[in-house]
């Protein structure tokens, strides 16, 4: 494959929304994510929650996303033991292809790796800073004066220990590079803008017992939603490397 240098990278996202009302949404907020870095990057979307066996070809893209979804990775339902298999598939017999997971995508991959998969006590909501591991500084060429990033969060469950054969990136299991360099996970969403984190804003009422007629307080979790974040490095370093040739830059961390 060649490198994001010499063409427009082919990107396949996943998205792993089981009949959510909002995946049209989600799909608009990858694309203006990464096309605001990216214009010409060629995004392809498939939905294997709700159509059976919509998966792409890995040969035919530089990086696939396993997005993020609303089921608990654990189950068993047959949508979610297909994109395991497919992940599985992917790692083993197609190495050239870059995977990145986010969120649910990273809690399945961690898992599928033996991690295990935690149920948090208090979950996460808005924007929130993750700190980076001296590992991950380098991966995403950051001083120790700057060691964290502000990623969306939208999350009830986490990664309770390191897969084996990954480098831990972002500190307490929130985002990882295998050692071959072929695999990253992060558990923010660089892909969501404010707009579409604040459909999820009534969440709040669930995880939190918020009333959602108490506007101060569905203010500040909608504030927390609007706070900066770095989306668009992210993204930025992520393209740059599903376009290095050789997927080994984890040797040097």
């Amino acid at each position: 494959m060649k490198s994001n240098h010499d063409r427009a990278l082919n990107v396949a996202i996943l998205l792993n929304s089981y009949r959510s009302p909002f995946i049209a949404e989600i799909r608009d907020s990858y694309a203006r994510s990464i096309r605001a870095v990216a214009p010409n990057v060629s995004l392809t979307f498939f939905h294997p929650a709700d159509k059976a066996d919509d998966f792409p070809d890995p040969d035919a893209f530089d990086l696939i996303v396993i997005g993020g979804g609303n089921a608990d990775p654990r189950n068993k339902h047959q949508w979610i033991l297909r994109v395991h298999q497919f992940i599985l598939d992917v790692v083993a017999h197609h190495p050239r292809t870059k995977v990145c997971g986010i969120c649910w995508g990273h809690q399945t991959i961690a898992m599928l790796f033996g991690a295990d998969i935690v149920d948090m006590e208090t979950p996460e909501l808005g924007v929130t800073e993750s700190r980076l591991t001296p590992a991950g500084r380098r991966f995403f060429a950051r001083d120790s004066s700057n060691s964290t990033l502000r990623f969306q969060q939208h999350h009830r469950r986490a990664v309770g220990n390191p897969p084996q054969g990954f480098t831990e990136l972002l500190a307490e299991h929130q985002g990882f590079l295998s050692h071959n360099g072929a695999v990253l996970t992060l558990q923010g969403h660089p892909e969501k803008d404010a707009q579409c984190a604040k459909l999820r804003l009534r969440d709040a009422t669930r995880w939190f017992g918020v009333d959602p007629d108490d506007r101060a307080a569905m203010a500040g979790y909608e504030a927390a939603m609007e706070r900066p974040h770095d989306g668009a490095e992210v993204w930025a370093r992520v393209l740059e490397w599903a376009g290095e040739k050789h997927p080994n830059p984890a040797i040097h961390l």
